[in-house]
């Protein structure tokens, strides 16, 4: 009777093991599916259905920082779409999503680089509005959180890549430089190189834009 009861016993936590085992092999497939798919989008409606995506896994996996971090990452990159189509009055909306998904990933991983630095491109976003008006407001929270983003992980390339950018884009007379801005994107592309991502849906992103910008400077 002892053999049987601890048999079945066995049983029952293997079956549950086996189950908890299924549920996290499929978060994991689920996030690096569409992990890859928001990383490389140039779609702003495809952007937007993938952040109702995330989201949505975000409300299962109440535990867990990266779907709500990728849900804001997917309003982040339709806004600057749509900033690079002149579409600015929207961008203000996008941004408050984008902060809501982030107060969602942060309760779960405070002190997070990642998100830190996804605070800093809400911001951005937010000054791109009308930069004359927003830049003392705006533009020094993202400023602010760049810094903590970098207190963080000085070595993160996509600290150096937001740098990069900010450097090249900026007209001189404002301190901006194609030069030096061109050589953050060739800092970032050497931090790539050795930056180690904990898991395969970590975030990843950027390395294709800096090689884009040094590629382009070299023909």
């Amino acid at each position: 009777m002892k053999t049987l009861t601890k048999n079945l016993v066995l049983s029952i936590a293997l079956t549950f093991t086996g189950i908890n085992a299924f549920a996290q092999t499929a978060y994991e497939k689920a996030m690096t599916e569409k992990v890859a798919k928001v990383e490389q989008s140039q779609n702003p409606e495809e952007l937007a259905t993938l952040s109702n995506d995330f989201a949505r896994i975000g409300l299962k996996e109440t535990n867990e920082w990266l779907p709500n971090y990728y849900a804001a990452f997917a309003e982040i990159q339709k806004g600057r779409l749509l900033m690079q189509q002149n579409k600015l009055s929207e961008l203000d909306e996008i941004a408050a999503e984008a902060q809501k998904f982030i107060d969602l990933a942060e309760k779960n991983s405070p002190n997070n680089v990642e998100i830190t630095i996804l605070k800093k491109m809400i911001h951005s976003l937010k000054m791109m509005v009308n930069p004359q008006a927003r830049y003392m407001s705006e533009g020094s929270l993202a400023k602010k959180y760049m810094a903590e983003a970098e207190e963080i992980d000085p070595e993160n390339p996509r600290i150096t890549l937001l740098k990069a950018e900010d450097t090249y884009f900026t007209p001189e007379q404002f301190g901006g430089s194609k030069e030096k801005g061109l050589e953050l994107f060739k800092k970032a592309q050497e931090q790539y190189k050795v930056y180690k991502s904990p898991t395969a849906f970590s975030p990843s992103w950027g390395k294709e834009e800096a090689d884009y910008f040094v590629s382009q400077a070299a023909k």
